[in-house]
């Protein structure tokens, strides 16, 4: 898994003009089209210059309650698995985090549930 990884670190750190040079071998030595190579020069380009990378994993934070709190510590319950002390805790204690880490999509239903119920959301 390592070598995977060293391998991936050194196509994205490759120069544009060894990505032509990369994209030549693949056409002419193992019948690649360009096209793919084109794709990897793209992100290799930017990937070697000051171009943030994309956020992958986001922090669902409550803001505040809104004016339908007890509909929020339901949710907050449901949604975390904590019991009905703690997620009232987690809502009174706001701004708090609610799920750390989870994926963008997961994020955004989050929020959308969240802002359903009255409450103020924020993805970090």
């Amino acid at each position: 898994m390592a070598d995977l990884k060293d391998f991936a670190e050194q196509l994205v750190n490759l120069t544009v003009k060894e990505v032509n040079e990369l994209a030549t071998i693949l056409k002419d030595e193992y019948g690649i089209e360009p096209a793919a190579a084109a794709v990897v020069a793209a992100a290799g380009g930017d990937a070697g210059g000051d171009a943030a990378e994309e956020k992958t994993e986001f922090d669902v934070i409550l803001k505040a309650a809104g004016g339908s709190k007890l509909a929020v510590v339901k949710l907050v319950k449901e949604l975390t698995g904590l019991g009905l002390k703690e997620a009232k805790g987690l809502v009174d204690d706001a701004p708090s985090a609610i799920k750390e880490g989870v994926t963008k999509d997961e994020a955004e239903a989050l929020k959308t549930q969240l802002e359903e119920a009255g409450a103020e959301v924020e993805l970090k």
